[in-house]
């Protein structure tokens, strides 16, 4: 079996057609298959699209969150919830093609655990959001010691083994593509042209996009941290040396030193240092504190078309 998972939010314009170039697609694949919708909490009618799909269709099984818990919180609950041998990953807005699932799945019959989509271009996309998503996957490849493929995003194939080694990781603060890097494996990259949004607005602005990075850099990297070291060594051997020059003109020289001004630059640059140091600290520390208040990871409001012993929340 083939599990399809799509995380959706405030995605009613393009459910039916979603679904119905998916049937184009897996109907020749000639696999059984699920296509499992997660509604993370939607406040337009993409439920209510969904439950009619669930009704018509009994492949079509959707996982209704209790609130909005967030894309890689929803792609977690519909790989918990999935019962295929290989499970896809892809966005509601059809700026991944179901046709690739195809050559994925081709790929995976050659014996490739995982098979991610490669994005050489990005139809649709301002250059500013080109240019960030950019400089995101090349910071991330020398911040990190996993390699995680560069201009990837979760569209992808991931055999059960990798499924199931996803669902045993408990992190909260999650970053898909590069829990699927650190798990290894065999993994190959499938390039495509990523197209237009079909409809509606992105999901993803700047503020999202801000999270979105400070969630993979510091769930796969220390050197944040070390570097928030270098900087305070550095500014205090600076302060070390301007004292020796200070205390050397004081007493050798008839230079006159200047007080206020130069008193006033070095508050100024240590306490941005020190906060700019604390920042990064906390960052950490705060996903520290998520992790062992252990609340659930996600909570659902109900399940369509599931056995009933599927698991409403997950810790």
């Amino acid at each position: 079996m083939l599990s399809i998972v799509i995380p959706t939010y405030n995605e009613e314009l393009v459910i039916h057609v979603l679904y119905h170039r998916l049937r184009e697609v897996l109907d020749q694949l000639s696999i059984p298959y699920e296509l499992i919708f997660v509604n993370d909490g939607s406040k337009d009618q993409t439920l209510r699209e969904l439950m009619k799909l669930a009704r018509e269709h009994s492949e079509v099984k959707v996982i209704d969150f209790s609130r909005n818990f967030g894309h890689q919180i929803a792609v977690t609950a519909g790989m918990d919830h999935s019962q295929g041998d290989a499970v896809v990953i892809m966005d509601a807005d059809l700026q991944d093609s179901p046709q690739l699932i195809k050559e994925f799945v081709a790929k995976w019959r050659d014996g490739y655990d995982v098979v991610y989509a490669i994005r050489e271009e990005r139809k649709g996309e301002t250059v500013f959001k080109r240019a960030t998503a950019k400089l995101f996957y090349r910071t991330m490849q020398r911040l990190t010691d996993v390699h995680i493929p560069l201009d990837t995003g979760d569209f992808r194939l991931m055999n059960r083994n990798v499924v199931d080694s996803l669902t045993a990781i408990h992190e909260r603060h999650r970053f898909i593509r590069g829990l699927v890097a650190w798990a290894g494996y065999s993994q190959i990259g499938v390039p495509y042209v990523r197209d237009e949004r079909y409809a509606g607005e992105t999901k993803y602005p700047l503020k999202k996009m801000i999270k979105f990075a400070l969630d993979g850099i510091t769930s796969f990297s220390f050197k944040p941290l070390q570097w928030a070291t270098k900087v305070g060594f550095t500014v205090a051997l600076l302060g070390f040396i301007s004292a020796i020059v200070i205390v050397y003109e004081k007493i050798f020289t008839n230079v006159t030193i200047q007080g206020w001004a130069s008193i006033m630059v070095a508050l100024l640059v240590i306490g941005g240092m020190q906060l700019l140091v604390l920042g990064i600290v906390g960052e950490y520390i705060g996903r520290i504190y998520d992790e062992v208040r252990a609340r659930p990871l996600y909570l659902i409001q109900d399940l369509y078309n599931f056995d009933n012993e599927k698991q409403l929340y997950r810790m």
